[in-house]
């Protein structure tokens, strides 16, 4: 993917100018446009530039004798950004599944949520590529994701519900009530 960053500022520019703003002679706002491109650029969509599959190819840990372990990593620091609003959302993630044969290094299970995240996505598109990802590369016997998150754009505008938090969980395979609801903890789901 090519980022043509003089492009993106030049937008930039011109979505103050429209605001009514002029970023060439006022104080603050000189720069912003190129500082701007370059958050998008460098890290707010830098997840579209990793590819998955050779990020867990790599990662992929395979034994010789087949083992049933769940493996879960809690509290993964998560930002994306909002494709409606272009808003952030931060908060959480726990990524858990059941281990075969194979397994993964932990910093890559971080990895890979970073690698859906910092795109313009929605919450709940994150949660599924990461499930799906796990049961393309580990084949476990099921694999969750859940994700907690504030978004900007319920907190900042629109309903300014501070404190306001979204729950999502994806699960893949076979995942028995009594794991979904360990992982869900004080989260309850019908049915």
């Amino acid at each position: 993917m090519t980022i043509d960053r003089a492009r993106a500022a030049e937008a930039i520019d011109t979505f103050l100018r429209a605001l009514g703003r002029d970023p060439s002679t006022e104080r603050d706002l000189i720069g912003t446009s190129h500082r701007v491109a370059a958050a998008f650029a460098d890290e707010i969509c830098e997840g579209y530039a990793v590819d998955v599959d050779a990020l867990l190819q790599a990662e992929v840990i395979s034994s010789e004798r087949e083992r049933t372990q769940i493996v879960v990593l809690r509290d993964i620091a998560v930002g994306t950004t909002c494709p409606h609003h272009l808003m952030p959302a931060t908060g959480t993630a726990t990524v858990a599944f059941e281990a075969r044969e194979k397994v993964l290094g932990l910093g890559s299970i971080a990895r890979l949520v970073d690698a859906y995240a910092h795109r313009l996505t929605l919450q709940e598109t994150i949660g599924q590529e990461v499930t799906e990802a796990l049961m393309k590369h580990v084949s476990p016997a099921w694999a969750a994701c859940r994700l907690v998150l504030s978004h900007g754009c319920i907190v900042a505008r629109g309903e300014r519900r501070h404190g306001t938090r979204v729950e999502t969980l994806a699960m893949a395979g076979d995942i028995s009530d009594a794991t979904r609801a360990w992982l869900l903890g004080p989260m309850v789901v019908p049915g």
